[in-house]
């Protein structure tokens, strides 16, 4: 019986420390955002979406900052979702365990995940604005993001290949379907949510960034022409509202808010795209 009260003693200490864990950062969640909306609420009409910054920020909107966040985006995702899925695809499906190729590769990502953003700026600078002669520009900005992102990815996509059980992979096999075959009808469809989870937390890394871009994309304000010009992203005018410009903390909460608006927006879309896309798999099978 004492045995018996001790367990569950401790069961529903283990459950409160989650319980409390789970309030915790959900109420840390609630206090921000209550801030922003605040603070911040009352700035946000659509002229201030879809105009050009005025006075230092102070004034106008901040149109041409989502087009240049944007741009920003799509050239880091273009970049890191292929190269991340096809590295994850062949260190979960291609690479023995315990291979010395698997481990050089894994290790080199959880440090690469580690490194303060300001190193892959200055990386980034170094490499794409200065040797192959791009410049401040989207192009770098996105590139750059691109190797932030990568290690993100990659680690939960081949999490969420890993966690597919290998009765798939032996049912597959018995009905004849090559490797490539079975990757894409089966395997992809059930490690999505993992995919989902990597695409989410690198589209929140490269869309909080302001480090890195700071020594890429550059801060020029007006609307981008080409991939070659620079753009401001929405964290670097954020951080240029609240920490250069007198009075700029209210359009700051504002961006910011939009900001937050715009990941939880790719979040939930992200994740409804995946359970249909998983659905429509099963479905067909």
């Amino acid at each position: 019986m004492a045995d018996a009260r001790a367990a569950r003693a401790a069961d529903a200490a283990a459950a409160a420390l989650v319980w409390s864990s789970a309030v915790l950062v959900t109420g840390v969640f609630a206090w921000v955002l209550f801030d922003l909306v605040r603070l911040g609420a009352g700035q946000i009409d659509w002229a201030f979406l879809t105009g050009e910054p005025e006075d230092f920020g102070r004034g106008g909107g901040i149109g041409t900052i989502l087009v240049s966040t944007g741009l920003i985006l799509g050239v880091c995702m273009a970049v890191a979702a292929p190269l991340g899925l096809g590295t994850a695809v062949l260190l979960a499906e291609f690479t023995p365990d315990g291979s010395l190729l698997g481990l050089l590769v894994r290790r080199s990502l959880d440090v690469l995940a580690g490194v303060p953003s300001i190193v892959f700026g200055l990386f980034g600078n170094a490499f794409f604005c200065v040797y192959l002669g791009m410049g401040f520009s989207i192009l770098s900005g996105g590139l750059t993001s691109a190797c932030m992102v990568l290690p993100i990815l990659i680690r939960s996509t081949e999490e969420g290949f890993r966690s597919v059980p290998d009765e798939y992979r032996m049912g597959a096999a018995a009905l004849g379907m090559s490797r490539a075959a079975a990757l894409r009808h089966i395997l992809l469809p059930a490690a999505s949510p993992g995919l989902v989870v990597g695409l989410t937390l690198g589209i929140g890394r490269a869309l909080a960034e302001t480090a890195a871009l700071i020594f890429t994309s550059g801060y020029v304000a007006r609307m981008p022409e080409s991939l070659f010009d620079s753009g401001r992203a929405l964290s670097l005018h954020i951080y240029d509202l609240s920490m250069n410009v007198s009075g700029g903390d209210p359009r700051a909460c504002a961006t910011a808010l939009v900001l937050v608006a715009l990941l939880l927006a790719i979040n939930g879309s992200a994740s409804w795209m995946a359970e249909r896309w998983l659905h429509r798999k099963v479905s067909e099978a």
